[in-house]
Order: C-alpha cells, then sequence, then structure tokens
C-alpha cells in the first residue's frame, strides 16, 4: 500500500456534516476542514464554555452551513442532515466531561448514546451519505490499569458514566454497521482517541484549560491526581488520523468499516505531574503547580493506547510529542491572551503540522 496522507483533492468541494462542531476538537476539524475546501455544515449545540475556541478564533464566521440544535431532538436533527444531503459524517457531539457525568448521568446517557441512536437513525434515512465516522473515546475500553495499551478488541466498558456511555455509543455503532448500514453500502467507523490537549480548550476540569486559566492569573494550579497517566496528544494528531480514515471509507468501504484507535507515541503517556511540569516551564514567570488535596470522584490512574493497527494499514503518525504539544498549546493561550487574531493563528498551526506530516 503507498504511503496514505490527507488528500486535498479528495476533500475539496466533498459534502460533510460534522457534529459537535462548535466544541473543542469540532471546531478545530471546522477550520481544517474549510482549509482543505470542504463544503461543511455543522450541527450543534451552542458553544458549551465562555470564553470559546469556536468564537475566539472565528469558526462561526468561517463555516457557510453552522445549525444549532440538539443532538437529542432527532426530527430536526434528520431534517437537517437530509437537506444538507452529506456525504460523509463525521461525529463529535457528546457530554465530554467525566465530572459531569456525575453530575448529570441521565443527560450524559440521553446525549451520547441516544444522540449516537439519533445520528444513525438519520443516516439511514439520508440516501446521500457514504461514510461514518463516530467519535467515542479512550475511555470506552473496560479499565484494567494495564501498563500495555489496549487493542480495538479489547472488552468495552466504564467505571463511570461517561466512560460507559461512550462504550455504549460504540456497541450500538456495531449493531447499527452490522444491522442496516453494510447492507446499505454505507461504512461506518469509530475513532477512540487519547487525551487531546490544544489551544482554546476552556472546559472546566480539564488539566490544560486549567492550568493556562491559572498562568494568566499568576496561581497555582491545583491537580487532583499527580499520578494519574494518560495518551496526551495535540489536537491535531487523533484529527489527521480521521480526516485519513474518512478517505479510506469511501475508497475502500469494506476494509476500514470498524474500530480505531489513535493515540500518542509510548513515550508520550506520561502522568499529569509531568505535563503540570512542562506548561509551567513553558508558561515561566516562576509559575507552578500544587496539590489538590479534596476530595474527588473516581478516575483511572492508567490507561494507554496501542495504536499499532492506525500505523500499519492507516500508515498514520504521530509527529509532535509531548513538550512540542504543550508547547504549542501554551503558544496558542499566550497569544489569545494578548488579543492576537486567533482564527489566522489556529490556520497557522495547521499549516505547520500538514507540512510537517508530509515531510515527516
Amino acid at each position: 500500500m503507498e504511503s496514505l496522507v490527507i488528500d486535498a483533492t479528495f476533500w475539496k468541494g466533498r459534502k460533510v456534516f460534522l457534529t459537535g462542531h462548535t466544541g473543542f476538537k469540532g471546531s478545530w476539524l471546522s477550520l481544517w476542514l474549510q482549509q482543505l475546501g470542504t463544503e461543511v455544515t455543522g450541527y450543534a449545540l451552542e458553544p458549551p464554555t465562555t470564553p470559546s475556541i469556536f468564537e475566539g478564533a472565528k469558526v462561526n464566521v468561517a463555516l457557510e452551513n453552522s445549525i444549532i440544535g440538539d443532538i437529542r431532538d432527532a426530527k430536526f436533527f434528520t431534517s437537517t442532515m437530509q437537506q444538507a444531503e452529506p456525504e460523509v459524517i463525521i461525529h463529535m457531539a457528546a457530554q465530554p466531561l467525566v465530572r459531569d457525568s456525575y453530575i448529570d448521568p441521565v443527560g450524559t446517557y440521553a446525549t451520547n448514546v441516544m444522540g449516537t441512536v439519533n445520528m444513525l437513525e438519520a443516516v439511514r434515512n439520508t440516501p446521500s451519505i457514504k461514510a461514518v465516522l463516530n467519535i467515542t473515546t479512550d475511555k470506552c475500553y473496560e479499565n484494567n490499569e494495564w501498563i500495555w495499551g489496549y487493542r480495538e478488541y479489547e472488552p468495552m466498558g466504564g467505571h463511570d458514566p461517561y466512560s460507559s456511555s461512550k462504550a455504549c455509543a460504540e456497541l450500538v455503532s456495531s449493531a447499527y454497521r452490522k444491522s442496516f448500514l453494510q447492507d446499505k453500502g454505507i461504512a461506518l467507523a469509530t475513532a477512540r482517541a487519547g487525551n487531546v490537549i490544544g489551544g482554546g480548550d476552556w472546559a472546566k476540569d480539564r488539566i490544560v484549560p486549567d492550568a493556562m486559566r491559572a498562568f494568566m492569573k499568576k496561581k497555582p494550579l491545583m491537580v487532583r491526581n499527580p499520578i494519574a497517566t494518560r495518551p496526551w496528544q495535540h489536537v491535531l494528531e487523533p484529527l489527521s488520523g480521521y480526516l485519513m480514515l474518512c478517505q479510506q471509507l469511501i475508497e475502500q468501504p469494506g476494509s476500514f468499516a470498524e474500530g480505531w484507535n489513535f493515540g500518542p507515541n509510548d513515550e508520550d503517556a506520561q502522568p499529569v505531574s509531568i505535563l503540570a511540569d512542562i506548561m509551567a516551564n513553558s508558561w515561566g514567570e516562576g509559575v507552578q503547580w500544587k496539590l489538590d488535596e479534596g476530595a474527588h470522584p473516581h478516575e483511572a490512574r492508567y490507561l494507554k493506547l496501542d495504536c499499532s493497527k492506525a500505523k500499519s494499514l492507516l500508515k498514520w503518525k504521530s509527529i509532535w510529542g509531548l513538550e512540542r504539544a504543550l508547547d504549542e498549546t501554551v503558544q496558542w493561550y499566550k497569544a489569545w491572551h494578548q488579543n492576537k487574531e486567533m482564527q489566522e493563528f489556529t490556520m497557522n498551526q495547521i499549516e505547520v503540522y500538514q507540512r510537517e506530516y508530509l515531510a515527516g
């Protein structure tokens, strides 16, 4: 097989329906797809945070078709998808926070499980669709705290409602693939990424935005679980994998319609304490982190993905190590803090990443 890359000629003029486009990952992907010349229709709730990358990087200006709607509203969602007549669906809409899932488990399951069902029912009733990519999470695996990475065939599970809901979304996707979509010639894949970092994430109870908020105020970062190890990666790393996978779902649907891991290289699965050290050093100004000794909900201590399949069959690769990913992330927040033009800054990071991916 020839080396696979993100093919601009594939994406130019192609109709894509992107759910969750107002969120962190969705905003980055919206800008990347716009850069590739794709006709994107976005469907999501209002931006989940204030500030947000969606507004700060003017994604709402770049995107011609931005629909505000709830994935739980099956009728409106289906009619919106049918009007867009897309060829590719990328489903990112979700309740994405572990701690929020303890506060609102019913809403988490309604969005992450029934939202997936609604999306797939809409797919069944939209004749133009050829490929579907459902974005889940590395936390969909039954976590045994192993020191080795989870492979795509490992059992689904989840201790908390968020992780469990995403495992359910994987099972729903598998059932719809076998029961309905294969017979229609629609290729459905799922993608499980590691802990994604990058500029423009303002969610609460996430280590990077928590750090940036603290450092901007010259306060120490309070860390809940410094020994927790996660597969940290810059947001552009899994997005590159998603784009490459979508290409293959169209071009070789029978070979790629299954689950895929997209995570960093093994050496970049590091504890939170290392992440905090690197961020503090990159920010400078003498900032520090401290242990938050309060009571906190359960969080797994160790989680890592085995991405051999994506590297072997998709020829996908991770090119930004942890220090580079964190430096690019810190520079984004510094630029925002200095009131720079953030759409241009964000698009420039995408362009740099693409050049280095092709060169590397």
